[in-house]
């Protein structure tokens, strides 16, 4: 059972080509999930597994079944050319993940193993085209890879062996259950089978019937978050709506977050009146809106990746606001229209190094909480997880501290005392801010970014092309202004700052002005993500950065 539990890649029987990529990545060691996953997929078991978001569940199917794949092409008989694998997933953007994390581990073995994403519904000509070239592994949404099944696109009757369903717990609540059943109809009757998934809920169990073959159930005994060493998750009692923005702005604008954060509210609408307020004071943010194309979206998500901004403004609604089962998802909050269904936030979409997650809005459920503060403290970086709490919410709020503590232990979510008062100097600034962004102007703004993605459309500029009036009429509307921005809202003088906290801002100014071929010093990964007030005496506090 030792040698068991201490289990690294090199003992794994890999191919030296995956062990070589897996060391590229700097995985000195196999997650808890892949330790335990690998050696039974390789034995040809089928897997039912559960393990929190963020604990390296893809690259637990992934590195199998590339050394099934390379192992049946090196001993195997010489066969035709096929699709001999198969990924679902609840969401276009999971899927693009899925396909670069298997092309990261097939780097030194791609003429080998070639995988095809055929998850986009715009690019059907072209997945028709690759398909036809039967790549060993095809990755999509259950309707996309129905719709190339029912067009003889795809044909795996006769080469299936391994089918993989990733996030097994959305897909009914994505309204693909009966998506699923109809291609199951198209696969052989024996083939190997993994089904992943965060929680273990009815329509997961509803899956294990269908797809599964006497598998090995693997319910992973690790909380569902990471730890307190590792993940610091607090909530601040705001006694009124205006409190929260004032508060954000003193967090963001005082630069008392360090790194990149994830904002979390729980409409389209307050996505963007929560951007727009920011505005006021100059500080950039950026909505992910499940109503852009695809290719928008993920163009926000790599410029966040790379460094362009900070902040992200995220809604998970349209995917954990308690859908029911099938295609009935339930109502969205007023004002938000039908967003793409394949379009998720909270699950699946790879920030990277996110070192907070702040929950401007309580989330909806107690599962939404645990998928959003699995954005932040993945791969053994430091997170923390600011929750705004209302004196209407603590009902509410209790049921995720249930959820999050065991019996017996002290609540996982620590009181931030944030001292109100040291901030009230900026209050007038924030009311002035709050009355500038009106629901006009929240209308315009989405209008405004609509306007920029029909500019910037591939599809349409044939069309601008041959009606070059239209394309004037839309460059020279009149500008919105969806909130007029004070030039001086964002200068902050130093008499507004908190007496004990101007050592911090003003060392945060003097970083920013540093030249750009000098670069500040580098913060350790073990420091806090969130600055705050010295608060003598509480030790779930936790404590100021060092200047």
């Amino acid at each position: 059972m030792a040698e068991l539990e201490s289990l690294g890649f090199e003992h794994m029987g890999l191919d030296p080509r995956l062990l070589q990529a897996v060391a590229d990545l700097g995985w000195s060691r196999p997650t808890l999930i892949q330790e335990k996953a690998i050696p039974l997929a390789l034995e040809g078991k089928d897997l039912l597994a559960r393990a929190r978001t963020g604990s390296g569940k893809t690259a637990a199917y992934a590195i199998p079944m590339l050394q099934l794949l390379l192992h049946r092409k090196a001993t195997g008989p010489v066969v035709e050319q096929a699709v001999k694998a198969l990924i679902l997933v609840p969401t276009k953007e999971l899927a693009r993940q899925a396909q670069f994390m298997i092309q990261q581990l097939a780097a030194y073995c791609a003429r080998d193993v070639r995988v095809a994403n055929v998850s986009a519904a715009e690019d059907t000509a072209s997945q028709r085209a690759m398909l036809m070239e039967k790549p060993d592994v095809v990755v999509g949404t259950p309707s996309r890879i129905l719709n190339h099944l029912q067009q003889d696109n795809l044909k795996l009757r006769d080469s299936l062996e391994l089918l993989v369903v990733d996030e097994a717990d959305l897909l009914f609540s994505f309204g693909f259950e009966d998506d699923l059943k109809s291609l199951l109809c198209h696969l052989p009757r024996i083939y190997q089978a993994f089904l992943m998934s965060a929680t273990f809920n009815e329509d997961v169990q509803a899956l294990k019937e269908l797809v599964l073959h006497n598998p090995v159930t693997l319910k992973l005994q690790e909380s569902q978050l990471p730890g307190p060493d590792q993940l610091q998750q607090f909530q601040v009692v705001c006694e009124t709506e205006e409190d929260k923005f004032l508060l954000l702005y003193a967090l963001l604008k005082l630069s008392l977050i360090r790194g990149k954060s994830l904002l979390f509210v729980n409409s389209l609408e307050r996505s963007y009146r929560l951007r727009l307020f920011l505005e006021q004071f100059s500080i950039p943010t950026c909505v992910l809106n499940g109503e852009l194309p695809l290719r928008s979206r993920c163009h926000i998500i790599s410029q966040f990746n790379q460094g362009f901004y900070d902040c992200v403004i995220a809604t998970d609604s349209d995917v954990l606001g308690a859908p029911a089962k099938g295609k009935q998802r339930g109502r969205k909050p007023k004002g938000d229209k039908a967003s793409d269904p394949e379009a998720g936030v909270a699950r699946g979409i790879d920030f990277h190094h996110v070192s907070a997650v702040l929950n401007f809005d309580l989330p909806p459920t107690p599962e939404a909480y645990i998928h959003r503060a699995g954005r932040t403290a993945r791969a053994n970086n430091p997170g923390i997880v600011l929750t705004f709490v209302l004196p209407t919410e603590q009902s509410q709020l209790r049921r995720i501290e249930e959820l999050l503590t065991d019996e017996g232990e002290a609540s996982a979510l620590l009181p931030y005392q944030f001292h109100m008062e040291e901030i009230e100097g900026f209050r007038y600034r924030c009311k002035d801010a709050m009355r500038s962004v009106t629901k006009q102007a929240i209308r315009e703004a989405r209008l405004k970014e609509i306007k920029e993605e029909l500019l910037h459309s591939e599809k349409l500029k044939t069309y601008f092309e041959d009606n070059p009036r239209d394309l004037q009429l839309l460059r020279h509307d009149l500008p919105l202004h969806p909130a007029v921005v004070k030039p001086h809202l964002g200068h902050v003088p130093d008499y507004l700052v908190p007496p004990a906290l101007r050592g911090l801002v003003r060392t945060h100014r003097k970083r920013k002005k540093l030249a750009p071929g000098r670069k500040a010093k580098k913060v350790k990964k073990t420091q806090n993500p969130l600055r705050s007030f010295k608060h003598r005496g509480k030790k779930s506090q936790p404590a100021a950065a060092p200047s």
